[in-house]
């Protein structure tokens, strides 16, 4: 044991500085945290947990157009993920006791963790046709009008959900809200 302790070399010890460190002066900026100017932190705005109902990337702007869901997908197949539908009843498509398998806390907006929705046929292995997709998305509105549609890409190499967007938001609900006032 004493062998062993004798072998192990000594950790080296900085020297400290012979002049002391500057010390800020006694002025309110440098006594108080800065986020910015005035201009910048009177912009600043707290979001309101009321009613603020939220799904992926994207969600809080207002429904996306077809071409700027397929600009979305076109994105996604070239970048040689893995697209998938998924489609789920308004009752079911937030988080809540009823939706949600939960393993910890309480379940709370964007707890992904175990809630799934119902998957619209197969993901697309090996798409690489946007068109194939957006036909795809067409059908599942048609079948499920009053369904929140929902495209995910997977991305394969990685084994994780790179993408998700909303592409359907049911005619009948109207939880969307403006960012104007989704913010105090």
């Amino acid at each position: 044991m004493a062998s062993t302790m004798a072998a192990i070399a000594p950790v080296a010890v900085r020297p400290m500085a012979s002049t002391p460190l500057k010390q800020a002066k006694n002025t309110f900026a440098a006594r108080t945290v800065s986020n910015g100017s005035i201009k910048k932190v009177s912009a600043m705005q707290v979001w309101t947990p009321l009613n603020n109902k939220m799904f992926e990337t994207f969600s809080f702007l207002p429904p996306l157009t077809d071409g700027e869901i397929s600009r979305q997908v076109d994105y996604i197949v070239r970048n040689g993920w893995t697209p998938c539908l998924e489609f789920a009843d308004a009752d079911h498509a937030y988080v809540d006791d009823t939706s949600t398998i939960r393993l910890r806390g309480n379940a709370v907006p964007l707890y992904y963790d175990n809630r799934y929705w119902c998957m619209w046929k197969l993901p697309m292995f090996g798409c690489t046709d946007g068109q194939q997709v957006l036909r795809e998305i067409q059908n599942c509105r048609r079948a499920f009008p009053d369904a929140y549609i929902r495209l995910v890409g997977f991305d394969s190499v990685r084994q994780v959900q790179v993408a998700g967007l909303l592409v359907n938001r049911p005619a009948s609900v109207r939880d969307y809200q403006s960012p104007s006032t989704r913010s105090v």
